[in-house]
């Protein structure tokens, strides 16, 4: 709606995961209604999934916005920006802050999702555990190996790509702005100079990365765990 298009329809590896997670979602409530005494245990799963199809939906638009905002800012310098180039440049800061932000929330919620269902107890190493604590102990103690192995895999592709986005989640929610700290390091180190924007095109490098990697996992995740809920019934 944003830029006069057409709603995007889901399409290969996408489209795919929704229907894995729609699948997840019935089979959870079928569950709920078959076994009454364990209902509130798959209403809470088909929730959890629902919830995470929406944060699925939620990152892909903020992703999708990000880029094309930033596709919009052809200047290199500060200066350089008209009154319209700065909106856009803010709108992209805006989105690109809300999908690597939603990258980790929908990962954690994913790992929550998996260590219930498939009764991991990670909450044993850390109370508040992430989804790689969740994974970290899939694979310390070879659990699951159908699933461990691809969602390590995909871990180790993105890593770098995700290790900067964490470091740029931090910064944003814990000490300033994500995007001033270009402005801070040439302040301190270029007293004078004319200031850049920081490296939009390397930027959404890393949150095409974060997009494959979440939409990876989600659909090893619940192809998974479709086959997983089979066995209960």
């Amino acid at each position: 709606m944003l830029f006069g298009e057409e709603p995007r329809e889901w399409t290969g590896m996408a489209l795919d995961t929704v229907q894995s997670i729609e699948q997840f979602t019935s089979q959870a409530s079928k569950l709920a209604e078959r076994y009454p005494e364990q209902s509130s245990k798959y209403r809470t799963y088909a929730i959890w999934a629902e919830g995470l199809l929406r944060s699925m939906d939620e990152l892909e638009q903020s992703y999708y916005a990000a880029n094309r905002y930033a596709g919009l800012i052809k200047h290199t310098y500060v200066d350089e920006l008209s009154y319209k180039d700065q909106l856009n440049y803010y709108r992209h800061v805006y989105y690109d802050k809300n999908a690597y932000i939603r990258v980790f929330a929908l990962l954690d919620k994913l790992g929550t999702l998996l260590n219930q269902l498939l009764d991991l107890r990670t909450e044993r190493y850390k109370s508040r555990f992430s989804y790689f604590t969740m994974l970290r102990n899939l694979r310390e103690n070879q659990l699951h190996s159908q699933l461990m192995k691809p969602l390590t895999e995909l871990k180790e592709r993105h890593q770098g790509a995700m290790n900067r986005l964490r470091d740029r989640r931090n910064l944003e929610i814990h000490q300033m702005n994500a995007e001033l700290k270009d402005d801070l390091t040439q302040k301190l180190a270029n007293l004078g100079s004319r200031h850049t924007l920081e490296d939009l095109i390397a930027n959404m490098a890393d949150l095409d990365q974060a997009w494959k990697m979440s939409l990876g996992s989600l659909n090893e995740s619940f192809q998974f765990a479709c086959k997983w809920l089979r066995k209960m019934e």
